[in-house]
């Protein structure tokens, strides 16, 4: 008994070349996007479309699955955060065994039906970048204040102070002498030494 409903979206009926081997149907649809269909940072959007090319041959253990899907992707760039928004075509290749088949790594076709959704999903996760950016050398955002350094090449906040002599800096309140009357040098001249 089958649990595929056959108008279901990536759902395809192999009626016409089941169990027959060397034949072949070739299919060009488009689909609508399940949701979740991404990583953290990118993903294709809930609701786009997808695009299949598909072929769909039988062979002796069941029916295999080859073709493209394109895909529009949107998120966020991990460097800068600017929105991407961009389009892939992922490969498909997937056997499908009749029923009743030993081989449990491959999916099964239910009766004459098969689901392309588990497959599509999976091609299109592992095709997507873990660490999306807006262009190959993004240079990010500045770790002091938030610019987005590909906007303003020549940012800078000042020579960084070592933080090691950062106590030093606030004797200095501002000017050119320490707090204290003394200058860099040292003290000033003592009785001994005044002329």
């Amino acid at each position: 008994m089958t649990t595929l409903d056959s108008r279901a979206p990536f759902v395809l009926d192999t009626h016409e070349i089941a169990r027959r081997p060397g034949t072949q149907r070739e299919l060009t649809l488009s689909e609508k996007a399940p949701a979740g269909m991404g990583v953290d940072m990118l993903g294709v959007p809930e609701g786009s479309d997808i695009d299949l090319e598909l072929r769909l041959e039988s062979v002796m253990e069941g029916i295999l699955v080859t073709g493209t899907a394109s895909v529009h992707t949107t998120g966020e760039c991990v460097r800068c955060l600017r929105e991407i928004d961009d389009e892939m075509t992922v490969d498909l290749q997937e056997l499908y065994v009749y029923e009743g088949d030993e081989d449990d790594d491959s999916p099964r076709l239910e009766g004459d039906l098969l689901n392309l959704e588990p497959v599509l999903r999976d091609a299109v996760v592992l095709a997507l970048p873990h660490n999306p950016l807006c262009v190959p050398d993004c240079p990010g955002l500045c770790p002091e204040c938030g610019v987005r350094l590909a906007d303003d090449p020549e940012h800078t906040h000042g020579e960084a102070v070592d933080p090691r002599w950062s106590a030093l800096s606030q004797m200095y309140e501002g000017n050119d002498r320490p707090a204290g009357g003394s200058d860099a040098t040292g003290p000033g001249p003592g009785p001994d030494e005044e002329k």
